[in-house]
Protein backbone atom coordinates (compact mmCIF):
# COMPACT_ATOMS: atom_id res chain seq x y z
CA UNK A 1 0.00 0.00 0.00
CA UNK A 2 1.70 3.27 -1.25
CA UNK A 3 1.37 6.66 0.24
CA UNK A 4 -0.05 9.39 -0.65
CA UNK A 5 2.11 11.37 -1.98
CA UNK A 6 2.99 9.74 -5.02
CA UNK A 7 -0.21 10.56 -6.38
CA UNK A 8 -0.72 13.80 -8.34
CA UNK A 9 -4.46 14.75 -7.23
CA UNK A 10 -6.23 17.32 -9.68
CA UNK A 11 -9.62 18.63 -9.59
CA UNK A 12 -11.72 17.50 -6.72
CA UNK A 13 -14.43 15.80 -9.21
CA UNK A 14 -17.49 14.71 -6.82
CA UNK A 15 -18.49 14.77 -3.39
CA UNK A 16 -20.97 12.35 -1.72
CA UNK A 17 -21.93 11.56 2.11
CA UNK A 18 -19.38 8.88 2.53
CA UNK A 19 -16.16 9.48 0.00
CA UNK A 20 -14.94 11.96 -2.72
CA UNK A 21 -13.47 11.79 -5.90
CA UNK A 22 -10.58 12.71 -7.72
CA UNK A 23 -8.74 13.10 -10.94
CA UNK A 24 -5.35 12.07 -11.13
CA UNK A 25 -2.88 13.98 -13.07
CA UNK A 26 -0.75 11.51 -14.03
CA UNK A 27 -3.17 8.38 -15.20
CA UNK A 28 -5.62 9.95 -17.24
CA UNK A 29 -8.91 8.23 -17.14
CA UNK A 30 -8.42 6.89 -13.62
CA UNK A 31 -9.76 8.64 -10.29
CA UNK A 32 -8.96 8.25 -6.93
CA UNK A 33 -11.90 7.41 -4.50
CA UNK A 34 -11.33 8.44 -1.01
CA UNK A 35 -13.45 7.12 1.53
CA UNK A 36 -14.65 9.36 4.81
CA UNK A 37 -15.28 8.54 8.15
CA UNK A 38 -19.20 9.38 8.26
CA UNK A 39 -21.93 7.15 8.72
CA UNK A 40 -25.05 8.18 7.49
CA UNK A 41 -28.60 6.88 7.54
CA UNK A 42 -31.81 8.11 5.94
CA UNK A 43 -30.54 10.24 3.40
CA UNK A 44 -28.53 12.12 5.73
CA UNK A 45 -30.94 12.78 7.93
CA UNK A 46 -29.24 11.12 10.88
CA UNK A 47 -25.07 11.64 10.08
CA UNK A 48 -22.44 10.42 12.49
CA UNK A 49 -18.44 10.72 12.72
CA UNK A 50 -17.13 7.25 13.53
CA UNK A 51 -13.54 7.45 13.23
CA UNK A 52 -11.60 4.54 11.23
CA UNK A 53 -14.64 4.22 9.35
CA UNK A 54 -12.90 5.61 5.98
CA UNK A 55 -10.21 2.20 6.53
CA UNK A 56 -12.79 -0.12 7.07
CA UNK A 57 -14.98 0.67 4.13
CA UNK A 58 -11.71 0.86 2.01
CA UNK A 59 -10.86 -2.58 2.63
CA UNK A 60 -13.97 -3.95 2.32
CA UNK A 61 -14.42 -2.27 -0.92
CA UNK A 62 -11.16 -3.29 -2.54
CA UNK A 63 -11.67 -6.93 -1.33
CA UNK A 64 -14.81 -7.10 -3.00
CA UNK A 65 -14.01 -5.98 -6.41
CA UNK A 66 -10.70 -7.92 -6.21
CA UNK A 67 -13.28 -10.89 -5.72
CA UNK A 68 -15.25 -9.68 -8.62
CA UNK A 69 -12.65 -9.03 -11.10
CA UNK A 70 -10.51 -11.94 -10.57
CA UNK A 71 -14.08 -13.83 -11.41
CA UNK A 72 -13.59 -11.71 -14.72
CA UNK A 73 -17.39 -9.42 -13.83
CA UNK A 74 -16.12 -5.88 -15.62
CA UNK A 75 -15.28 -3.53 -13.56
CA UNK A 76 -13.89 -0.13 -12.31
CA UNK A 77 -11.93 -0.54 -9.55
CA UNK A 78 -8.00 -1.06 -10.37
CA UNK A 79 -6.11 -1.02 -7.25
CA UNK A 80 -6.28 -0.07 -3.55
CA UNK A 81 -3.75 2.74 -2.91
CA UNK A 82 -3.73 3.46 0.77
CA UNK A 83 -5.44 2.61 4.00
CA UNK A 84 -8.66 5.00 2.74
CA UNK A 85 -8.74 5.07 -0.83
CA UNK A 86 -8.27 3.25 -4.34
CA UNK A 87 -7.45 3.78 -7.68
CA UNK A 88 -10.59 3.79 -10.26
CA UNK A 89 -11.56 4.00 -13.96
CA UNK A 90 -13.27 7.17 -14.46
CA UNK A 91 -16.55 6.60 -15.39
CA UNK A 92 -19.63 8.61 -16.55
CA UNK A 93 -22.34 6.89 -13.31
CA UNK A 94 -26.13 5.93 -14.32
CA UNK A 95 -27.72 7.42 -11.69
CA UNK A 96 -29.73 4.33 -10.70
CA UNK A 97 -29.47 1.73 -7.79
CA UNK A 98 -30.22 -1.42 -8.69
CA UNK A 99 -31.10 -3.52 -5.66
CA UNK A 100 -31.40 -7.47 -5.21
CA UNK A 101 -33.31 -9.39 -2.71
CA UNK A 102 -32.83 -13.11 -1.40
CA UNK A 103 -35.10 -12.34 1.59
CA UNK A 104 -37.66 -9.93 1.63
CA UNK A 105 -36.99 -7.52 4.69
CA UNK A 106 -36.61 -3.42 5.14
CA UNK A 107 -38.45 -1.63 2.80
CA UNK A 108 -40.19 -3.81 0.64
CA UNK A 109 -41.78 -4.95 2.97
CA UNK A 110 -43.30 -1.56 3.73
CA UNK A 111 -43.86 -1.02 0.00
CA UNK A 112 -45.83 -4.33 -0.18
CA UNK A 113 -47.98 -5.09 2.69
CA UNK A 114 -48.98 -8.47 3.52
CA UNK A 115 -45.94 -10.26 2.35
CA UNK A 116 -44.26 -11.77 5.74
CA UNK A 117 -40.48 -10.80 6.81
CA UNK A 118 -38.24 -14.10 5.69
CA UNK A 119 -39.78 -14.66 2.35
CA UNK A 120 -37.53 -15.96 0.02
CA UNK A 121 -37.00 -15.06 -3.57
CA UNK A 122 -36.22 -17.33 -5.90
CA UNK A 123 -35.19 -16.13 -8.94
CA UNK A 124 -33.82 -12.99 -6.99
CA UNK A 125 -35.87 -10.07 -6.83
CA UNK A 126 -34.69 -7.01 -8.87
CA UNK A 127 -35.81 -3.84 -7.83
CA UNK A 128 -34.11 -0.09 -9.54
CA UNK A 129 -34.46 3.39 -7.54
CA UNK A 130 -33.56 6.56 -9.37
CA UNK A 131 -31.07 8.80 -7.24
CA UNK A 132 -32.97 11.92 -6.23
CA UNK A 133 -32.28 13.25 -3.16
CA UNK A 134 -35.08 15.73 -3.11
CA UNK A 135 -37.32 13.14 -3.71
CA UNK A 136 -35.69 10.05 -1.27
CA UNK A 137 -34.42 8.35 -4.63
CA UNK A 138 -38.36 7.07 -5.90
CA UNK A 139 -38.42 3.13 -7.05
CA UNK A 140 -38.14 3.09 -11.26
CA UNK A 141 -39.49 0.52 -13.37
CA UNK A 142 -37.79 -0.67 -16.46
CA UNK A 143 -40.31 1.67 -18.71
CA UNK A 144 -38.91 4.96 -16.37
CA UNK A 145 -35.57 3.99 -17.09
CA UNK A 146 -35.75 3.25 -20.76
CA UNK A 147 -38.19 6.11 -21.29
CA UNK A 148 -35.34 8.33 -19.34
CA UNK A 149 -32.96 7.96 -22.30
CA UNK A 150 -29.73 8.38 -20.08
CA UNK A 151 -26.42 9.55 -22.21
CA UNK A 152 -23.86 9.11 -20.27
CA UNK A 153 -20.31 9.09 -22.26
CA UNK A 154 -21.16 8.89 -25.98
CA UNK A 155 -23.79 6.02 -24.64
CA UNK A 156 -27.57 5.94 -24.80
CA UNK A 157 -29.28 3.72 -21.88
CA UNK A 158 -31.68 1.58 -23.76
CA UNK A 159 -33.14 -1.80 -23.85
CA UNK A 160 -29.78 -3.39 -24.47
CA UNK A 161 -27.98 -1.64 -21.44
CA UNK A 162 -30.68 -1.93 -19.33
CA UNK A 163 -30.74 -5.53 -19.81
CA UNK A 164 -27.20 -5.73 -19.16
CA UNK A 165 -27.23 -3.88 -16.21
CA UNK A 166 -29.79 -6.14 -14.77
CA UNK A 167 -28.40 -9.52 -15.80
CA UNK A 168 -24.78 -8.50 -13.90
CA UNK A 169 -26.89 -7.41 -10.47
CA UNK A 170 -27.91 -10.88 -10.45
CA UNK A 171 -24.69 -12.24 -11.46
CA UNK A 172 -22.59 -10.20 -8.91
CA UNK A 173 -25.29 -11.16 -5.95
CA UNK A 174 -25.15 -14.63 -6.52
CA UNK A 175 -21.29 -14.82 -6.86
CA UNK A 176 -21.43 -12.53 -3.26
CA UNK A 177 -24.02 -14.78 -1.84
CA UNK A 178 -21.76 -17.80 -2.46
CA UNK A 179 -18.73 -16.11 -1.10
CA UNK A 180 -20.39 -14.80 1.79
CA UNK A 181 -22.21 -18.48 2.56
CA UNK A 182 -18.60 -19.68 3.03
CA UNK A 183 -18.78 -18.04 6.26
CA UNK A 184 -21.70 -18.98 7.51
CA UNK A 185 -23.84 -15.69 6.70
CA UNK A 186 -26.53 -14.93 4.70
CA UNK A 187 -26.41 -11.91 2.02
CA UNK A 188 -29.94 -10.29 2.05
CA UNK A 189 -29.93 -8.06 -0.33
CA UNK A 190 -27.47 -5.29 -1.95
CA UNK A 191 -27.24 -2.57 -3.79
CA UNK A 192 -25.14 -1.94 -6.89
CA UNK A 193 -24.54 0.97 -9.30
CA UNK A 194 -22.74 1.22 -12.63
CA UNK A 195 -21.39 3.36 -14.94
CA UNK A 196 -20.09 4.11 -18.33
CA UNK A 197 -16.14 3.68 -18.56
CA UNK A 198 -15.32 6.75 -20.00
CA UNK A 199 -12.28 5.50 -22.10
CA UNK A 200 -13.62 2.03 -23.08
CA UNK A 201 -17.21 3.11 -22.92
CA UNK A 202 -18.22 -0.48 -21.46
CA UNK A 203 -20.87 -0.31 -18.68
CA UNK A 204 -18.95 -1.33 -15.61
CA UNK A 205 -19.76 -1.95 -12.29
CA UNK A 206 -18.40 1.32 -10.55
CA UNK A 207 -18.70 2.91 -7.28
CA UNK A 208 -18.21 0.76 -3.95
CA UNK A 209 -19.60 -2.02 -2.06
CA UNK A 210 -19.20 -2.18 1.45
CA UNK A 211 -21.12 -2.43 4.68
CA UNK A 212 -23.61 -0.07 3.48
CA UNK A 213 -24.35 -1.83 0.17
CA UNK A 214 -26.13 -5.07 1.78
CA UNK A 215 -27.58 -6.84 4.47
CA UNK A 216 -25.64 -9.80 6.14
CA UNK A 217 -27.36 -11.77 8.97
CA UNK A 218 -24.88 -14.52 10.11
CA UNK A 219 -26.41 -17.71 10.15
CA UNK A 220 -29.54 -16.09 8.85
CA UNK A 221 -30.30 -14.35 12.01
CA UNK A 222 -31.60 -10.98 11.63
CA UNK A 223 -30.88 -10.45 14.89
CA UNK A 224 -27.30 -11.02 14.34
CA UNK A 225 -27.48 -8.08 11.67
CA UNK A 226 -23.70 -6.95 10.93
CA UNK A 227 -24.58 -4.53 8.23
CA UNK A 228 -25.63 -0.66 8.58
CA UNK A 229 -28.96 -1.73 9.62
CA UNK A 230 -27.58 -1.48 13.37
CA UNK A 231 -27.19 1.73 12.44
CA UNK A 232 -30.19 3.01 11.11
CA UNK A 233 -31.83 0.81 14.32
CA UNK A 234 -30.28 2.80 16.94
CA UNK A 235 -33.05 4.57 18.90
CA UNK A 236 -30.11 7.14 20.09
CA UNK A 237 -27.09 7.80 19.00
CA UNK A 238 -24.25 7.04 22.16
CA UNK A 239 -20.89 6.34 22.25
CA UNK A 240 -21.64 3.19 23.08
CA UNK A 241 -23.79 2.18 20.38
CA UNK A 242 -21.27 3.86 18.12
CA UNK A 243 -18.66 1.99 19.20
CA UNK A 244 -21.00 -1.48 18.60
CA UNK A 245 -21.68 -0.47 15.09
CA UNK A 246 -18.21 0.14 14.44
CA UNK A 247 -16.91 -3.37 15.94
CA UNK A 248 -19.86 -4.97 13.39
CA UNK A 249 -17.85 -2.78 10.78
CA UNK A 250 -14.62 -4.51 11.35
CA UNK A 251 -15.85 -7.67 12.18
CA UNK A 252 -17.54 -7.99 8.23
CA UNK A 253 -14.08 -6.06 7.21
CA UNK A 254 -11.96 -9.24 8.74
CA UNK A 255 -14.14 -11.61 7.63
CA UNK A 256 -14.43 -9.89 3.68
CA UNK A 257 -10.61 -11.04 3.33
CA UNK A 258 -11.36 -14.45 3.60
CA UNK A 259 -14.29 -14.57 0.79
CA UNK A 260 -10.61 -14.42 -1.22
CA UNK A 261 -9.48 -17.46 -0.17
CA UNK A 262 -10.52 -21.37 -1.90
CA UNK A 263 -12.20 -23.19 0.93
CA UNK A 264 -11.83 -26.23 -1.26
CA UNK A 265 -8.61 -26.82 -3.34
CA UNK A 266 -9.94 -29.35 -6.29
CA UNK A 267 -7.25 -30.69 -9.71
CA UNK A 268 -7.65 -32.38 -12.05
CA UNK A 269 -5.64 -35.34 -13.19
CA UNK A 270 -5.60 -35.27 -17.22
CA UNK A 271 -3.55 -39.27 -18.12
CA UNK A 272 -3.21 -39.43 -21.55
CA UNK A 273 -2.42 -42.32 -23.30
CA UNK A 274 0.93 -41.48 -25.33
CA UNK A 275 2.63 -38.35 -25.76
CA UNK A 276 0.98 -37.63 -29.32
CA UNK A 277 -1.83 -36.46 -27.57
CA UNK A 278 0.19 -33.83 -25.81
CA UNK A 279 -1.47 -30.70 -27.72
CA UNK A 280 -5.12 -32.03 -26.86
CA UNK A 281 -4.10 -32.32 -23.28
CA UNK A 282 -2.47 -28.85 -23.25
CA UNK A 283 -5.63 -27.11 -24.22
CA UNK A 284 -7.20 -28.71 -21.03
CA UNK A 285 -4.80 -27.68 -18.86
CA UNK A 286 -4.96 -23.99 -20.33
CA UNK A 287 -8.85 -24.09 -19.90
CA UNK A 288 -8.61 -25.43 -16.55
CA UNK A 289 -6.04 -22.55 -15.64
CA UNK A 290 -9.29 -20.15 -16.61
CA UNK A 291 -11.05 -21.53 -14.23
CA UNK A 292 -8.03 -21.18 -11.04
CA UNK A 293 -7.96 -25.13 -10.85
CA UNK A 294 -4.41 -27.28 -11.13
CA UNK A 295 -3.82 -29.43 -13.61
CA UNK A 296 -1.43 -32.62 -13.71
CA UNK A 297 -0.35 -33.88 -17.14
CA UNK A 298 0.78 -37.80 -16.94
CA UNK A 299 1.52 -40.54 -19.57
CA UNK A 300 0.09 -43.61 -18.88
CA UNK A 301 -1.45 -46.56 -21.15
CA UNK A 302 -4.09 -49.09 -19.41
CA UNK A 303 -3.77 -51.33 -21.88
CA UNK A 304 0.32 -51.27 -22.16
CA UNK A 305 0.96 -50.54 -18.37
CA UNK A 306 -2.77 -51.00 -16.83
CA UNK A 307 0.16 -51.79 -12.99
CA UNK A 308 1.46 -48.33 -14.01
CA UNK A 309 -2.39 -46.47 -14.45
CA UNK A 310 -3.69 -48.58 -11.17
CA UNK A 311 -0.18 -46.67 -9.19
CA UNK A 312 -0.55 -43.87 -10.60
CA UNK A 313 -4.51 -43.79 -9.61
CA UNK A 314 -3.75 -44.37 -6.34
CA UNK A 315 -0.73 -41.40 -5.98
CA UNK A 316 -3.88 -39.30 -6.36
CA UNK A 317 -5.89 -41.16 -4.26
CA UNK A 318 -3.80 -41.10 -1.08
CA UNK A 319 -3.68 -37.49 -0.48
CA UNK A 320 -7.27 -36.57 0.31
CA UNK A 321 -7.46 -33.58 -2.23
CA UNK A 322 -11.10 -33.80 -4.28
CA UNK A 323 -9.85 -35.15 -8.17
CA UNK A 324 -11.20 -35.31 -11.08
CA UNK A 325 -9.36 -37.55 -13.70
CA UNK A 326 -9.08 -36.61 -17.64
CA UNK A 327 -8.57 -40.12 -19.76
CA UNK A 328 -7.19 -38.88 -23.40
CA UNK A 329 -6.57 -41.98 -25.35
CA UNK A 330 -7.11 -42.26 -29.04
CA UNK A 331 -8.14 -45.37 -31.01
CA UNK A 332 -9.19 -47.79 -28.35
CA UNK A 333 -9.93 -45.96 -24.81
CA UNK A 334 -8.84 -48.28 -22.56
CA UNK A 335 -7.74 -46.05 -19.99
CA UNK A 336 -11.34 -43.94 -18.86
CA UNK A 337 -13.34 -47.41 -18.72
CA UNK A 338 -10.26 -48.89 -16.33
CA UNK A 339 -9.99 -45.75 -14.28
CA UNK A 340 -13.93 -45.83 -13.59
CA UNK A 341 -14.35 -49.36 -12.80
CA UNK A 342 -11.57 -49.14 -10.30
CA UNK A 343 -12.17 -45.28 -8.67
CA UNK A 344 -15.10 -43.86 -7.31
CA UNK A 345 -13.39 -39.82 -8.17
CA UNK A 346 -15.35 -39.21 -11.11
CA UNK A 347 -13.76 -40.28 -14.45
CA UNK A 348 -14.14 -38.04 -17.50
CA UNK A 349 -13.31 -39.00 -21.45
CA UNK A 350 -12.01 -36.85 -24.18
CA UNK A 351 -11.00 -38.60 -26.75
CA UNK A 352 -8.46 -37.14 -29.21
CA UNK A 353 -11.18 -37.92 -32.31
CA UNK A 354 -9.25 -38.79 -35.91
CA UNK A 355 -11.19 -38.00 -39.48
CA UNK A 356 -10.26 -41.64 -40.22
CA UNK A 357 -11.41 -43.77 -37.50
CA UNK A 358 -12.87 -41.59 -35.53
CA UNK A 359 -16.45 -42.49 -36.04
CA UNK A 360 -15.65 -46.17 -34.59
CA UNK A 361 -13.06 -45.10 -32.05
CA UNK A 362 -15.83 -42.90 -30.05
CA UNK A 363 -17.92 -46.36 -28.88
CA UNK A 364 -14.99 -47.19 -26.38
CA UNK A 365 -15.69 -44.25 -24.68
CA UNK A 366 -19.30 -44.05 -25.07
CA UNK A 367 -20.46 -48.10 -24.84
CA UNK A 368 -19.13 -49.31 -21.13
CA UNK A 369 -19.53 -52.08 -19.12
CA UNK A 370 -22.13 -51.85 -15.98
CA UNK A 371 -21.13 -50.36 -13.53
CA UNK A 372 -18.92 -47.93 -14.95
CA UNK A 373 -20.44 -43.83 -14.52
CA UNK A 374 -17.43 -42.01 -16.56
CA UNK A 375 -18.91 -39.51 -18.89
CA UNK A 376 -17.78 -38.40 -22.18
CA UNK A 377 -17.13 -34.61 -23.28
CA UNK A 378 -15.70 -34.17 -26.92
CA UNK A 379 -14.10 -30.52 -26.90
CA UNK A 380 -11.27 -30.46 -24.70
CA UNK A 381 -12.31 -26.82 -23.19
CA UNK A 382 -16.14 -28.45 -22.51
CA UNK A 383 -14.16 -31.50 -20.76
CA UNK A 384 -12.01 -28.63 -18.43
CA UNK A 385 -15.90 -26.54 -17.65
CA UNK A 386 -17.27 -30.04 -16.57
CA UNK A 387 -14.93 -30.56 -14.04
CA UNK A 388 -14.78 -27.22 -13.06
CA UNK A 389 -18.64 -27.12 -12.65
CA UNK A 390 -17.95 -30.47 -9.90
CA UNK A 391 -15.34 -29.02 -8.27
CA UNK A 392 -17.45 -25.53 -8.24
CA UNK A 393 -19.81 -27.12 -6.45
CA UNK A 394 -17.50 -26.95 -3.12
CA UNK A 395 -15.17 -23.77 -4.41
CA UNK A 396 -17.30 -20.39 -4.46
CA UNK A 397 -14.28 -19.09 -6.38
CA UNK A 398 -13.98 -21.49 -8.89
CA UNK A 399 -18.21 -21.46 -9.36
CA UNK A 400 -17.62 -17.52 -9.32
CA UNK A 401 -15.51 -18.06 -12.51
CA UNK A 402 -18.33 -19.77 -14.33
CA UNK A 403 -20.94 -17.28 -13.45
CA UNK A 404 -18.98 -14.94 -14.64
CA UNK A 405 -18.17 -16.61 -17.79
CA UNK A 406 -21.06 -17.44 -18.47
CA UNK A 407 -22.81 -13.88 -18.02
CA UNK A 408 -19.86 -12.50 -20.26
CA UNK A 409 -21.01 -14.70 -23.00
CA UNK A 410 -24.65 -13.52 -22.63
CA UNK A 411 -23.51 -9.74 -22.79
CA UNK A 412 -21.49 -10.46 -25.78
CA UNK A 413 -24.22 -11.95 -27.77
CA UNK A 414 -26.28 -9.14 -26.81
CA UNK A 415 -23.84 -6.33 -28.02
CA UNK A 416 -23.16 -8.48 -31.23
CA UNK A 417 -26.90 -8.39 -31.97
CA UNK A 418 -26.91 -4.59 -31.14
CA UNK A 419 -24.57 -4.22 -33.64
CA UNK A 420 -25.97 -6.02 -36.36
CA UNK A 421 -29.24 -3.95 -35.81
CA UNK A 422 -27.39 -0.91 -36.12
CA UNK A 423 -25.35 -1.83 -39.12
CA UNK A 424 -28.96 -3.59 -41.15
CA UNK A 425 -31.03 -0.01 -40.07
Amino acid sequence: VESHSELKLGQKLNEGKTKQIFELVDEPGHVLVQSKDQITAGNAVRKDQMEGKAAIANKTTSCVFKLLQDAGFKTAFVRQHSETAFVASRCEMIPIEWVCRRIATGSFLKRNPGVKEGYRFSPLKMEMFFKDDANNDPQWSEEQLLAAGFELAGLTIGRCEVDIMSKSTVAIFEVLEKAWATQDCTLVDMKIEFGVNVTTKEIVLADVIDNDSWRLWPAGDRSQQKDKQVYRDLKEVTPEAMQMVKRNFEWVAERVKLLLESQAKGRVVVLMGSTSDVAHCEKIRKACGSYGIPCHLRVTSAHKGPDETLRIKAEYEGDGVPTIFVAVAGRSNGLGPVMSGNTAYPVINCPPITPDWGAQDIWSSLRMPSGLGCSTVLSPEAAAQFAAQILGLNDHLVWARLRASMLNTWVSLKQADKKLQECSL
